[in-house]
Order: structure tokens, then sequence, then C-alpha cells
């Protein structure tokens, strides 16, 4: 088995930590991992009102450059259109892009726009804007059903408490990508079956519009790198 190079991007209100379970398995097996903490997000100290995508993109595209071998760069939900705009700006050094339950975004679309078009979706009705309108959370009485429906208690509250505000400026903001850079970069799907932020018939709206090679599915909630841990590293391991 080859030792691949990945550098995971995670969702919103996520941050690092939410690979905490997966990284083991990955290294175990010679792959190294890098778990960035996008600016403003996670235990970041930047103020989230800095906060872009593209800025978040350009982070990513330096890291991913920086590495000796080619990145398989991994995007779970928001991250995904992170790492869309990351191959646009930097497309040299990916061996692929893997949308792990994640929005994969035509060009000119955002975040915001599709996860109000997912009639399965938990999150748009239950996230709370904060009154200064540059970050928002989600209700806490819908947190578990919408992101860790699979989790034990132990990593439930693991997460729960590590959850922190997220920037609503990249969420509203277009990807911007085009045919012939972003588009000629491998990428891969993973859908979660029982995902109740992004619906497994949104994910696979998404799929039909930007085709993946290949495409797995595992039977999990939209945390696969919490409920799943195992499942998703031997996955990972195939690319």
């Amino acid at each position: 088995m080859t030792a691949r190079t990945f550098v995971m991007v995670s969702g919103a209100w996520h941050g690092a930590w939410c690979w905490n379970r997966l990284v083991p398995l990955l290294e175990a097996r010679g792959h190294r991992v890098h778990t960035p903490e996008l600016p403003g997000t996670g235990s970041s100290h930047a103020d989230p009102a800095t906060a872009s995508l593209d800025g978040w993109a350009r982070f990513i595209a330096e890291l991913v450059s920086a590495q000796p071998a080619p990145v398989v760069l991994v995007g779970h939900s928001r991250g995904g259109a992170v790492i869309s705009r990351a191959a646009q700006m930097a497309p040299w050094n990916l061996r692929m892009l893997v949308y792990l339950a994640a929005y994969l975004l035509p060009a000119g679309a955002n975040v915001a726009a599709a996860a109000r078009d997912d009639d399965g979706s938990l999150v748009p009705e239950n996230m709370v804007a904060a009154g200064s309108g540059v970050t928002c959370t989600l209700r806490p009485d819908i947190i578990r059903e919408a992101f860790y429906g699979d989790c034990d208690d132990q990593a439930f509250e693991f997460a729960r408490t590590r959850l922190t505000p997220e920037p609503l400026k990249p969420l509203v903001s277009n990807v911007k990508t085009s045919a012939e850079v972003f588009g000629k970069v491998p990428r891969t799907y993973i859908e979660c079956t029982r995902d109740r932020t992004i619906s497994l018939t949104a994910q696979r709206r998404m799929q039909a519009a930007l085709p993946c090679d290949p495409v797995f599915t595992l039977e999990s909630d939209h945390s696969p790198f919490l409920s799943h841990p195992d499942e998703l590293a031997t996955l990972l391991a195939r690319l």
C-alpha cells in the first residue's frame, strides 16, 4: 500500500478536533495526515469577522502546495466548498479531492443557498445568527440529530462541547471554479445515508451535476469520522 498525504478540512462549527478518532487509524497505515484549523474557526485565535471563503481556500492551497507529495484533499460538509476553491487556486499538487458528505457546488453557487434548497436538512431552520451578524450557532436541541445520530454518548459529548460559532460570510460566498482548472482535478464522493445535515438526496443531486469517480456509500450519520472511523479510514486508505 502506497503512503498518502492527507489534508483534512473540517465542516461548519467544527475544528481540527473532529478528526481525532480518524487520524491515528490513517497514521497506523503509514499515511501522513494534516488537520489544519481554518482561521476564525475551532481553536484558531483569528477574528471570525476576517474569515472568508477565498481566505480559507488560499490557506489550504498554500498548505497543499508545500507538501512533498501530491495530496488527497478531504473536505467535510462546508469544507467541500473550501477544497473546491483551493483546487481552483492551486491544482498542481493535488492527487484527488474527496467530498465527505460535503457540498460539491457548481461555479457561482454557495453553501447557504444549497442548504436552504435541501428539504431533508435540519440545519437551515435551526441556525441562530449572533447579534453581531458575524457568526451563527445551531439550536442545542437539534445538534445530536443533525450531526451525530450514530455517535455513542462519549463521542457526542466530546463533539458538542467543542463546537464553535461559524463565520457567516463564507457560507454566503459563491464558489469560483472553472472546468479548465478545478474540473480537471480527480474527485471522489463519500456519501452518508443517514445524514440529517446534507440529505442523501442532496448529496446525490450534487454528484449528478458534478460526477465523481469513485463514489463510496457509508451507512452513517453526518460525522463518520466520529461514529464510523474504522470504515472511513478503510475507504480513504484505498484512494
